[in-house]
């Protein structure tokens, strides 16, 4: 058996996500599973090296996952050659300087998004790493989750005939911190240190909008702050001065209308955190993260307005479930699987820094609306 050992510097990951879905969820489940096989006598296996700041959270870490190598030294990492991967999951005001030094390394790049706090650096990142000969991808996690992948099928059989329209209703209800703790970090909803919701969620709706809907031309968006005060992890107030729910609709080169509301301020009343509905002149889907809902042309009602009487439509009664019919692995265990594949065997990997420089590219342009109260154009980059 031949055996492909790939090193990789894992950044950031002593954080929810980064140790949920990169770590455990991702790599070390890769590796329990003996790693990727590519062929009957050929197999992928990462080998993580943890990276962090807090020499505590990092050897917890590592007792808690059988020993893992840490260190808390990026420049000595980053010269030792049996890493050929770099990878960030940090805050995002620490990513660009630490891939911008990865690239320069020689090192190949997987990182969270955003990939910068502006374009401008998120399209220097894509041109340095081109110019460098290093491979790179950027996660793009939601388009493997078993709602989406539904959709993309559903899409890719016609099913819905010409689409009309998407909405897509994502957030739950982020405790301010007064009384009970918040979910979120509280760097989230401060300015100074990268937060709002526009660039992390919009980030997300470009590139759900790009690989199904078509590509976004244009663009119009409303970012609110609701909650001024927040109070952190300490439990002392302060002032959040970032935007915690945006409204924002977009126009693609397909001519779908896709809306899309972002909120850390709503209470959830729908299937789940993220719903996805997709109109179309054959039917009509709804997705969640996981489960994915259809009705047909064939089995919609026909609804009379009577606000008199109560309704006698059950409208989820003739809607159908869209089937389980095959397995579907964890959405960031995925993409990390083809991005392995793409680092050994040179198959196609389009989710790169440029990919990730357009999420950034629609945040910015997010900010731009809101402050015009206008549609913007969303140029190629």
């Amino acid at each position: 058996m031949r055996t492909h050992s790939v090193g990789i510097i894992m950044n950031g990951v002593t954080g929810r996500m980064g140790t949920n879905q990169h770590l455990v969820r991702s790599i070390l489940a890769i590796r329990q599973e003996g790693g990727i096989q590519v062929s009957p006598d050929e197999v992928i296996v990462p080998e993580p090296v943890l990276l962090g700041r807090n020499e505590n959270k990092l050897t917890e870490l590592s007792k808690a996952h059988g020993d893992l190598p840490w260190s808390t030294d990026l420049e000595a990492l980053l010269e030792d050659d049996r890493y050929a991967v770099y990878f960030d999951a940090q805050t995002t005001l620490r990513r660009y300087d630490a891939v911008k030094a990865a690239i320069a390394a020689g090192k190949h790049i997987y990182c969270e998004k955003p990939t910068a706090t502006n374009s401008k650096d998120a399209m220097e990142l894509h041109r340095l790493a081109e110019a460098a000969g290093v491979k790179h991808g950027v996660v793009q996690d939601k388009l493997w989750l078993p709602g989406l992948r539904k959709l993309k099928y559903l899409i890719d059989t016609g099913f819905f005939g010409r689409i009309l329209a998407v909405r897509g209703e994502f957030g739950y209800w982020v405790f301010p911190g007064e009384h009970q703790p918040a979910q979120r970090p509280s760097w989230n909803y401060r300015k100074a240190d990268g937060g709002g919701i526009l660039l992390d969620m919009l980030c997300h709706w470009r590139y759900v909008i790009d690989n199904l809907f078509g590509n976004v031309v244009a663009m119009t968006c409303l970012g609110v702050t609701h909650f001024d005060t927040r109070w952190d992890e300490q439990g002392r107030p302060y002032k959040a001065d970032a935007e915690d729910a945006a409204f924002t609709t977009f126009l693609t080169d397909q001519g779908v209308v896709c809306h899309f509301n972002s909120s850390w301020n709503t209470r959830v009343r729908r299937d789940d955190l993220l719903t996805i509905q997709v109109d179309g002149t054959g039917g009509s889907a709804l997705a969640g993260l996981r489960k994915c809902w259809i009705q047909s042309d064939a089995m919609t009602p026909r609804p009379v307005w009577n606000p008199d009487i109560d309704n006698p439509i059950d409208y989820r009664a003739d809607w159908a479930e869209v089937s389980d019919n095959e397995v579907y692995d964890n959405a960031f265990k995925a993409q990390w699987g083809l991005f392995l594949r793409y680092v050994v065997l040179d198959e196609p990997f389009p989710w790169d820094l440029k990919a990730g420089a357009k999420g950034v590219q629609l945040g910015e342009l997010g900010h731009e609306s809101w402050q015009k109260r206008a549609w913007v154009d969303v140029p190629e980059l």
